[in-house]
């Protein structure tokens, strides 16, 4: 039996033969008495030229090592930093001694059962990190083999763990790049899926590899999405197109994408980015393309389905805000059959037309009638939602009353000290007010008083316009399209996938990280939205197989059910004085097993390991 084991750090002198020159090294070291009573020394870990420890320091950090691997508390607690760099190197000492990783299958087999007399007072859990949400990640990325695409690409294997921890950090752990690395170092077990320590990840590297992954961002995105074809055999006949914006924290000086513009998260008072995005009918993405924040969107159609290069069969999906009369007949000429959303105002159902229910639910009845337009040779489809029509009173109700409220504060100021009086300021005013509510302004008769040298306004009264909010038909609106052979079914349907590029853009600034942007320079703001739309290849490969099994959880809900499976390392004391180090993760609730038994994985990833002092 050996007896009496105790660690140390020692500096080693080390000559490097081939060069002369040498350099000291540092390494952990374990002292014991063996069985005939002699004393002898083992290197348990080598620590490196770099270690910079202070010496007076170093039987601090050799017994609290100990004192970890022990499953002790710190019996004199050291600094947060000294704790941090404690932690790691009992955890890579316990790497380096465990014995081979078991699968929880081999755990349960009777041929490979360890009894073991033990102080069950003695039981200490220590390390927990996070593996449910990794796990599940992991195997997308592995469905995709995206380890082998970034290998093809000229990434080496640490490389290769720097990018994956990237995009399903991304995925797990949605944020900026300092967020991400900060939670894969402190919280993460998904080094231990990869076969890597992420405990010491450099920040620099991390930001490194995003960049070296946007220099790839075409072939990457091909091959992903071929993949992703063979592997759900996908049709590839509806192409959806549609464009989105995110905002910046500072001024982006240094980047010419970042513009003011439109934003579509009410941040105007930001830099923006735009994201365009191509999509198939099941959602997967086909293709990506930042642009300025003040792009024009009709002007972004044609640079990006041109260098699809696909079948000109393709049907193209899309919103009125793209679909120009230029851009229609631009899809016209190139051969392209499309649908699009009619930009036509005031619209009505059509009286000579024969209305069919294509959708019926509680709250929401559609009806459409089709009609064929000679004139340009195309099938118009025009629909009456019933939520559409609810939704829209309810916007022209509020915005009917805010502009009576501002009318009313107009007029109340005529006779209040300090407000705008003068007739011809107030009839700017009305201008003002009547262009910031468009919608409604022609819906009221306003009428001005002057006094009779016509200075000043001494009355303002309105009143609604009856005949004209009873012509205004709400929740109508129409489709159109080249094709000549849809009924109104297929041809709602049809349209009705371009939900799918909205709950992407969803998914993407909600799920995934995209907002806000923290960098500053144009390459590092376009590597940190590729990082999104990769991880977004994951995240939509997960709830397509998950959608097939049943399970309609958003990502985030997915995500929050797996945030509990952990992996956690179990110290006990054993008779005779040795101790025992067990790893694995814990045992799955019923939501997590049904995730991992529709997706077809272990529900116990990272296997068994033990080891012993």
């Amino acid at each position: 039996m050996i007896h009496n084991r105790k660690m140390y750090i020692r500096s080693v002198m080390i000559k490097n033969h081939e060069t002369g020159k040498t350099y000291t090294t540092y390494r952990l070291v374990e002292s014991y008495r063996n069985v005939e009573g002699k004393v002898r020394q083992q290197a348990l870990l080598n620590l490196g030229c770099h270690f910079n420890l202070p010496k007076q320091q170093w039987k601090l950090m050799a017994d609290r090592i100990e004192e970890i691997n022990k499953g002790q508390q710190a019996l004199f607690p050291l600094s947060e930093s000294l704790e941090k760099q404690a932690q790691q190197i009992a955890k890579k000492i316990i790497k380096k001694l465990s014995g081979p990783t078991t699968t929880q299958q081999e755990t349960n087999s009777k041929q490979k059962t360890d009894f073991q007399t033990v102080d069950v007072n003695s039981l200490e859990h220590q390390h927990i990190r996070k593996i449910g949400s990794e796990h599940v990640g992991y195997h997308a990325s592995c469905q995709l083999k995206l380890d082998e695409t970034l290998r093809a690409l000229g990434f080496n294997q640490k490389e290769i763990h720097l990018a994956l921890a990237n995009i399903i950090g991304r995925l797990v752990h949605p944020g900026s790049e300092l967020s991400t690395h900060r939670y894969l170092s402190e919280h993460s077990g998904l080094d231990e899926l990869l076969g890597t320590d992420f405990s010491q990840l450099s920040l620099k590297y991390f930001y490194q590899i995003a960049d070296r992954l946007l220099k790839h961002k075409t072939k990457i995105e091909q091959v992903l999405y071929r993949r992703e074809k063979d592997l759900f055999n996908l049709n590839e006949w509806i192409t959806l197109y549609d464009m989105t914006n995110t905002y910046f924290e500072g001024r982006c000086l240094s980047n010419e994408k970042a513009q003011y513009g439109r934003s579509k998260e009410k941040r105007s008072d930001c830099c923006l980015v735009a994201l365009g995005l191509v999509l198939d009918a099941s959602g997967f993405p086909k293709k990506s393309e930042f642009f300025p924040g003040n792009i024009s969107e009709p002007g972004t159609l044609e640079q990006m389905i041109s260098k699809l290069k696909g079948d000109k069969n393709t049907t193209i999906v899309m919103d009125a805000g793209i679909a120009t009369e230029d851009n229609i007949q631009w899809l016209k000429s190139s051969g392209y059959h499309y649908i699009v959303v009619s930009r036509k105002q005031n619209l009505t159902m059509p009286e000579d037309g024969e209305a069919v229910t294509i959708k019926e639910k509680k709250n929401n009845t559609v009806t459409a009638a089709l009609v064929k337009n000679e004139e340009t040779n195309e099938l118009e489809l025009y629909c009456h939602s019933q939520a559409k029509e609810e939704k829209s009173k309810q916007m022209l109700t509020k915005a009917m009353t805010r502009y009576e409220t501002e009318l009313k504060k107009l007029a109340d100021g005529l006779v209040k000290k300090g407000t705008v009086k003068k007739y011809e300021k107030v009839m700017e005013r009305l201008g003002r007010l009547k262009e910031k509510y468009k919608k409604v302004g022609s819906l009221f008769q306003v009428t001005v008083t002057p006094d009779k040298d016509n200075k000043y306004a001494t009355q303002i009264t309105w009143e609604q316009k009856a005949e004209r909010t009873q012509t205004k038909q709400a929740g109508v609106y129409c489709l159109r399209t080249n094709h000549n052979d849809l009924d109104e079914h297929t041809f709602w349907h049809l349209y009705t996938m371009l939900t799918e590029i909205e709950t992407a853009f969803r998914n993407l600034k909600s799920e995934l990280g995209l907002r806000p942007v923290y960098h500053q320079k144009e390459m590092r703001i376009d590597a940190h939205l590729f990082i999104s739309i990769i991880a977004y290849h994951l995240l939509h490969t997960i709830r397509y197989q998950l959608k097939m099994k049943g399970i309609h959880d958003s990502w985030q809900a997915i995500r929050e059910s797996l945030d509990t499976h952990c992996r956690i390392t179990t110290t006990l004391q054993i008779k005779g004085g040795k101790v025992a180090q067990v790893r694995k993760t814990a045992r799955p609730d019923s939501k997590q097993m049904e995730i991992y038994k529709a997706l077809g994985i272990t529900a116990y990833p990272g296997g068994t390991e033990k080891t012993y002092f």
